[in-house]
């Protein structure tokens, strides 16, 4: 089972839903970097769940421990290993559906692919397998701006049919925090907060999209053919729990353009040469070009759902299945890290591999 991302710096995440803990290794950490679990958690609080009425009511702290790799409050350049203990699990809550296939879960998929299956609470399919990437996006984020890089800045830009109507490159991260669906758009933000908790309180759930901006990223990052720097931010925040769509740049709108209203025109500024568009979302051939990079990650409503649904049980058998536990009605404001760290990690990982050229 593939639990590793990145080539140079490279994070290997593990643990399950209900189990003791979860955690992630993180390998090619260079060396001396100022690194401490307070920087770590700040991030974790970010995605911890039960934050407000709008998530999930588990509650863990999720406190990092670092347990190797760091001496005297400063990276040794050997793998960091990062535990977060679980404090709030209750892997009795499943066993309704210890025989019984939940809809649209990866319940049944993992079963057929490995002939056996953690039925309490997803196990490694759960969302919260995501507290390691969490975690090692922190790291990430420190080496980016060790070189030079800006700030990572996701924020949800649409829930459902409401969307905001800021630029998203000039979104901040006060903007993001201010309220509890880290809508930066105050309108969009009340329209959303009153839309989840109707759906809550009818046991439904919604989806939407989280839009990312990677600030100061240089030009030169990512390769032209199969490591095309688009492709790998496609792979990681794919690669998230809900995610099922991808754009950068322009995306799907771009379709509806001529070349001529599409293309970028070049110019120099200072000596440095920028683009008086972004239509590319900061990346074009596959490498970075110096402008912001803006990607857009789609999430699907949440699968558990309290309404009643048709599924099967592991023996084939037709039956009904009406979800109790606890879970997000929408899993939006608490995707913003983890998109967040995704992209850190795909940026750091290249910004190594680049300089590794140099």
């Amino acid at each position: 089972m593939a639990s590793t991302l990145g080539r140079l710096f490279r994070v290997q995440t593990w643990g399950e839903s209900h189990g003791g803990a979860v955690g992630v290794v993180v390998d090619g950490c260079p060396p001396r970097l100022e690194l401490s679990e307070t920087e770590i958690q700040s991030d974790l609080n970010r995605r911890r769940p039960g934050q407000s009425r709008l998530t999930t009511p588990r509650q863990e702290a999720d406190r990092a421990e670092i347990l190797s790799g760091v001496f005297e409050g400063r990276t040794l350049g050997t793998p960091i290993l990062i535990l977060v203990r679980n404090q709030d699990a209750r892997p009795e809550a499943y066993e309704e559906l210890k025989d019984v296939y939940r809809p649209s879960h990866a319940d049944y998929t993992y079963e057929a692919k490995y002939g056996i299956r953690n039925w309490q609470g997803g196990g490694r399919a759960s969302a919260r397998e995501t507290v390691g990437r969490v975690a090692a996006g922190a790291i990430a984020r420190k080496v980016l701006r060790t070189h030079g890089v800006g700030e990572v800045i996701a924020h949800v830009s649409q829930v459902h049919t409401i969307e905001s109507k800021l630029d998203p490159v000039s979104v901040s991260l006060e903007q993001v925090e201010a309220g509890p669906t880290r809508c930066p758009d105050p309108e969009a933000a009340r329209e959303i907060e009153h839309r989840i908790d109707e759906v809550r309180r009818q046991g439904d759930s919604l989806g939407g999209i989280v839009t990312c901006v990677a600030h100061g990223v240089p030009p030169g990052l990512g390769e032209p053919v199969f490591d095309k720097l688009e492709a790998d931010l496609a792979r990681g925040l794919l690669s998230l729990p809900a995610c099922k769509g991808f754009e950068i740049g322009s995306g799907f709108a771009g379709t509806r353009m001529t070349g001529s209203s599409h293309n970028d025109p070049f110019y120099t500024e200072d000596g440095t040469v920028r683009t008086r568009t972004n239509r590319s979302g900061g990346v074009q051939g596959g490498i970075s070009n110096g402008e912001p990079i803006v990607v857009r990650a789609a999430f699907k409503p949440t699968a558990t759902i309290h309404l009643e649904q048709e599924t099967v049980t592991t023996q084939g058998e037709a039956t009904r299945l009406s979800a109790s536990g606890r879970h997000d009605p929408c899993v939006l404001p608490r995707a913003v890290p983890m998109v967040e760290a995704m992209v850190a990690l795909v940026l750091c990982d290249h910004l190594l591999r680049q300089r590794a050229l140099a």
